[in-house]
């Protein structure tokens, strides 16, 4: 069993964190690209695309596209195309379910610090039956600056009114823990993308490739 720090909440990332999906939005990202005719293979996408926010990436793409409303308007159609294609297929990762109640019986709240938009964020907690669970939620489309960027850790631990340092954080990219060790808070690593040792040399506290066998004291 793996014991986790105390905490007064704890604040989640969702893709790769809470469902092992980072493969299905890598597929819907080649399949948006090849159907705007962008020509970007998957190293380039990757190495100088895909950062930041949403708005941020389509930014990139589209350098002709002046307002965040157009480049949200094209980046809702790569979403779309994400949740139309693979919604149905996202599963919680082994132990979720009880890890969450067993957080709620001991009354720590738990938010949501995702980069994927409101539509996105809805459908998969819908989709993993875990939206009871959550005291609030932050999505992508809520903040100005996506991970590494502190922000939106900071507005989800301002949601739930705690103190950033007293969260814990669940990330599973280098980006996800360096925005939350950013905001001040420790981080345990979900391993689903990258092993438990590269997590725990990235600085986390704990990693584990699961919720199985995790326990708050």
């Amino acid at each position: 069993m793996i014991q986790l720090p105390p905490a007064k909440a704890y604040i989640f990332d969702m893709d790769g964190t809470l469902t092992d999906n980072m493969h299905f939005h890598h597929e819907a990202w080649m399949r948006f690209i090849k159907l705007k005719k962008l020509g970007i293979d998957a190293a380039t996408f990757e190495r100088n695309y895909h950062k930041g926010t949403l708005i941020e990436v389509m930014a990139r793409f589209f350098p002709t596209l002046k307002t965040e409303e157009e480049l949200r308007q094209v980046g809702n159609e790569k979403e779309a195309l994400y949740r139309n294609t693979y919604g149905q297929f996202l599963k919680p990762l082994p132990g979720l379910h009880l890890f969450l109640k067993q957080l709620k019986q001991k009354n720590i709240p738990v938010g949501l610090a995702t980069m994927g938009d409101q539509n996105n964020l809805e459908m998969t907690l819908k989709q993993l039956e875990i939206t009871s669970y959550f005291h609030s939620t932050t999505g992508g489309d809520q903040v100005k600056q996506g991970k590494p960027h502190p922000e939106i850790f900071l507005r989800a631990a301002e949601k739930i009114g705690v103190d950033p340092q007293d969260c814990l954080a669940f990330e599973d990219t280098q980006s996800g823990i360096t925005a939350a060790q950013a905001a001040g808070m420790q981080v345990v690593g979900v391993a689903t993308q990258f092993s438990e040792k590269k997590l725990l040399d990235l600085g986390g506290v704990v990693a584990v490739k699961d919720f199985e066998n995790v326990y708050v004291k």
